[in-house]
């Protein structure tokens, strides 16, 4: 996961990784990689700025995968769609990141 712009990260996912070296890097199979734009206020509301932005994203795409969202997952989206289109999101990253307001 990687900061890539203003509030847009760079998060690669893979379900299998080779050992051997492919052009200088750890060949992956089943690899995805998603741009993900989480703004300040959006972070703040999640976590109230009490953990890093990485272990909200990778909160998020655990939750995603769980609740089977990920196969209809964009490869480039704003956190706050998934707010609007999965009822319980904000809740439940919240819990998961360990923040109640």
């Amino acid at each position: 996961m990687n900061l890539v712009d203003s509030d847009v990260y760079e998060v690669i996912l893979s379900d299998r990784v080779e050992t051997k070296l492919e052009d200088g890097r750890v060949k992956m199979r089943g690899e995805g990689v998603y741009r993900v734009r989480m703004s300040q206020a959006q972070y703040r509301k999640i976590c109230g700025a009490t953990t890093t932005h990485e272990w909200v994203l990778l909160n998020t795409f655990q939750y995603l995968i769980e609740e089977e969202q990920f196969a209809e997952l964009p490869a480039s989206f704003d956190l706050r769609d998934l707010e609007n289109k999965l009822p319980g999101f904000l809740s439940e990253i919240r819990r998961r990141v360990g923040f109640s307001d």
